[in-house]
């Protein structure tokens, strides 16, 4: 164990911080191989919508087990799609969590339908199934669970009740790549599933995403709807030998370049390494964390196996003086770059203005975000910095507890 002497001066009282230099709660590792290889795509004839993508595309499929994949520019422009796709329009509704980025709920007011959140589960803090169905109404048309910080949501019970009243079910898995439920990875249990590469993800392509189906229909629009709901694409025509192409839908510029699906494939060769190194800090994490008064560790249920994309603690204030405030500052003063996942969407100002949000409409969700604190996670992280963030969060909570 590697615990803080007691009464240690804190270093926003002055004390030596445990670390010299912040370490980041996330961050990007890129190394010579990844380099290379988008030199290799600058140098080759297509920098977008090449053979890169495709490639990038079935290994994404392959790996899920899903039959199809479409990558996107970002996490963003896949949920968008995928909201698109499933039908989405004014007057209807999709239940999803309010214990998210923003970008969840967005993608379906994108599509002029309004979101509708149902509070999460106490122990993953993932969206409620009973919650949900009691939230069906004849506008509803989406699911929309989230893998928050990596552990899948209960898939089989939105599955169930899509089927039950005629829903489409869009996993957001933005964090969740690599994350296994009940025998199968995600990816390849929703109708729709929708993954980002964002640098702090399990796999980077700069910015990128991808959404992973087996309904060819949802995948051919998918693929039109990125490309400005244009029916062929620039590779297609050229290997055609033909310039005519039609505009079958209204749709955006959402494409992966093939800069960034070369970096995707390299980094691909490293995933079951980063996911391995990932389960390994959290395993450390929570084995020190077990018996330090004032933390509460994330819980993992038996039938799922979680990417880590956050680990995500929560602070106990029946054990703490203080609050979440002034223990993030003291954390940060060690340089330890903690962050807070997430401010409930129906707390942001757009929402409240526009939905007539108040607060305390989602219990659980809320009270969870009052304690919650992500600590470092990201699969570059050596030893030395697992050690720092456990002595600097136990030199904290000893300060701070009653």
């Amino acid at each position: 164990m590697t615990v803080a002497p007691v009464s240690e001066v804190l270093a926003i009282h002055g004390g030596s911080p445990v670390r010299e230099t912040l370490l980041p709660y996330g961050r990007q590792s890129i190394d010579e191989s990844d380099i290379q290889a988008v030199v290799e795509a600058l140098r080759s004839d297509w920098l977008t919508t090449g053979p890169k993508v495709a490639e990038f595309e079935e290994a994404i499929a392959a790996w899920a087990g899903a039959k199809y994949a479409v990558s996107f520019s970002s996490g963003t422009a896949g949920l968008h799609a995928a909201a698109f796709t499933s039908g989405l329009q004014p007057g209807d509704e999709a239940i999803t969590s309010p214990l998210t980025f923003a970008a969840t709920a967005n993608c379906v007011l994108y599509q002029g339908a309004r979101p509708v959140f149902a509070d999460v589960l106490e122990d993953t803090l993932t969206l409620d199934p009973e919650l949900v169905k009691a939230r069906i109404t004849a506008r509803t048309k989406v699911i929309l669970p989230v893998d928050y910080a990596g552990h899948p949501a209960d898939l089989d019970s939105f599955l169930q009740l899509a089927d039950r009243h005629g829903l489409i079910v869009i996993e957001d898995a933005c964090h969740a790549l690599g994350a296994e439920y009940r025998g199968r990875r995600v990816g390849a249990v929703s109708h729709m599933t929708v993954f980002s590469f964002h640098p702090v993800k399990h796999l980077t392509t700069g910015e990128g995403g991808m959404v992973t189906t087996d309904n060819p229909v949802f995948a051919e629009t998918l693929r039109r709807f990125r490309n400005h709901g244009i029916n062929v694409d620039a590779r297609q025509r050229q290997a055609a030998g033909h310039w005519q192409y039609e505009m079958v839908l209204l749709g955006f510029n959402y494409r992966l370049t093939d800069m960034g699906c070369a970096l995707g494939l390299q980094q691909m060769k490293k995933l079951e390494a980063n996911l391995a190194r990932r389960r390994q800090i959290a395993a450390r994490y929570s084995a020190e964390f077990r018996y330090l008064a004032g933390v509460v560790p994330p819980q993992t249920r038996k039938d799922v196996n979680p990417a880590w994309h956050l680990y995500p603690i929560r602070l106990d204030f029946a054990k703490l003086a203080g609050d979440r405030g002034k223990v993030f500052q003291a954390l940060r003063a060690e340089n330890i770059g903690v962050n807070v996942h997430y401010i409930p969407v129906h707390h942001h100002p757009y929402y409240r203005d526009r939905f007539g949000y108040e607060g305390k409409e989602y219990p659980v969700a809320e009270a969870a975000y009052e304690c919650l604190i992500s600590l470092p996670m990201f699969h570059s992280m050596t030893e030395r910095d697992v050690d720092d963030v456990v002595r600097a969060l136990s030199k904290v909570l000893v300060h701070f507890e009653r």
